[in-house]
């Protein structure tokens, strides 16, 4: 089992910044990849970015240019630094880790809140 708990979340006006940070324990040997989604109210959630073990990324293309994932190994976490945000932005953040890369995520996190206003 692995276990995900996110922080970093908040109220920001519209072009400002944020950075989520998402801390794993457990059997982190087995996570290939970790990313983040988000589920903005009334909406399904979608998927937002992804780092692999070997440091590759990957965006959604809304937020390509604006967010940057990455990930400190020797901390066990992973981030999502967000600038110039806009209000389309608002939404809980849910961190998730997978096994396999590109196949499904295998565990979540608990979600935190991102509020821009305009």
């Amino acid at each position: 089992q692995v276990q995900l708990v996110e922080s970093g979340g908040g109220l920001v006006q519209a072009g400002g910044s944020l950075r989520l940070s998402c801390v794993a324990s457990g059997s982190i040997d087995s996570i290939n990849a970790m990313g983040w989604s988000r589920q903005a109210p009334g909406k399904q959630r979608e998927w937002v970015a992804t780092v692999t073990r070997d440091g590759s990324t990957d965006y959604t293309n809304s937020v390509k240019g604006r967010f940057t994932i990455s990930r400190d190994n020797a901390k066990n976490t992973v981030y999502l630094g967000m600038n110039n945000l806009k209000p389309e932005d608002t939404a809980v953040y849910y961190c998730s880790a997978a096994r396999v890369v590109a196949i499904r995520w295998d565990y979540w996190g608990q979600g935190t809140q991102v509020t821009v206003s305009s």
